[in-house]
């Protein structure tokens, strides 16, 4: 399916935004979430120090640390983007670290506070695929009450043995367990692969995509590694033992994996946005624009 872009270009991919005004006829803007959660791979359940590429925020705002509950968070959130753009309706996006990684019943807690009025149409939980069973699914969807749900497993590498290089902690299986217990349940997946991890070239990136492609899950995010302060990544970087995938490498693998997806998969993020201030390399990586551009440009002249 083809969304057409400021009214011009007709892309071969459905986005996320299209896909969620084709259901409620207007802008749905979602809401980052910090439920003040941890991971297994932190606490020592599974490991120590968090994956590579994580710094202690784990890619989210760290509002809850600082004494902002999750209800504060959806209110202002929602009075921002109403402003910013004049959404209309919202989601409660759970992003930060593992959203499943707590008991039933605080999970229930976080995610009914986040349910704040009738205007909030979703409920998105990002986790890894490890931290899911039944028992939460079941109390995602009670506490839903009839709102979208889509469920966030980061995948990030079909490799086992990149997972471990990486610290994920988990296993390619536990993903695969993950989608089919979400799938039987009528729960959309959301996966999320980097590309340029460590030790991967063009054929373990490839791997990648089809095992998402043979599972058939509902929706991607692509993200590129990028370095961040006050990761264990920095210091390999600085030591020169990694190398930042280039933005033309990157463009290439997104859209060759677009191509690859079966139709109708929603693309939820084609690029990674790395926090004001964090970034160390590559430099490209804080030029949305321009990626989404070549990566555009490659799918469109074909």
């Amino acid at each position: 399916m083809a969304e057409k872009e400021s009214g011009a270009v007709s892309l071969p991919y459905l986005t996320f935004n299209a896909h969620l005004r084709s259901i409620f006829g207007c802008r749905v803007q979602k809401i980052p979430l910090d439920a003040g959660l941890t991971c297994p791979n932190r606490d020592g359940t599974v490991g120590t120090g968090g994956c590579i590429y994580c710094n202690q925020t784990g890619s989210g705002t760290g509002a809850f640390s600082r004494g902002k509950d999750v209800g504060a968070q959806m209110r202002s959130g929602m009075t921002w983007a109403a402003k910013r753009y004049r959404a209309r309706r919202f989601i409660a996006y759970f992003q930060s670290f593992s959203n499943t990684y707590a008991s039933l019943s605080r999970l229930r807690s976080l995610y009914s506070q986040a349910l704040v009025s009738p205007d909030v149409v979703g409920l998105f939980i990002g986790t890894r695929p490890d931290c899911v069973n039944r028992q939460i699914l079941s109390m995602v969807r009670d506490v839903a009450q009839g709102r979208m749900i889509w469920m966030e497993y980061g995948l990030q590498s079909a490799s086992d043995r990149t997972l471990r290089r990486i610290n994920r902690g988990h296993a390619v299986s536990d993903f695969v367990r993950a989608v089919e217990i979400t799938r039987s349940m009528d729960i959309p997946v959301c996966a999320h692969v980097i590309f340029g991890l460590p030790g991967e070239g063009a054929g373990e990136m490839r791997q990648t995509v089809r095992l998402l492609a043979d599972l058939g899950v509902q929706g991607v995010k692509f993200h590129q590694l990028y370095v961040v302060r006050g990761t264990r990544l920095e210091r390999w970087y600085r030591e020169g033992r990694y190398s930042p995938i280039s933005l033309e490498e990157y463009a290439d693998m997104v859209a060759w994996a677009i191509r690859e997806l079966p139709a109708g998969t929603v693309i939820h993020r084609l690029t990674g946005d790395p926090m004001r201030g964090e970034l160390v390399a590559p430099g490209w990586s804080s030029d949305k624009i321009r990626i989404i551009s070549m990566i555009n440009s490659r799918l469109t002249s074909l």
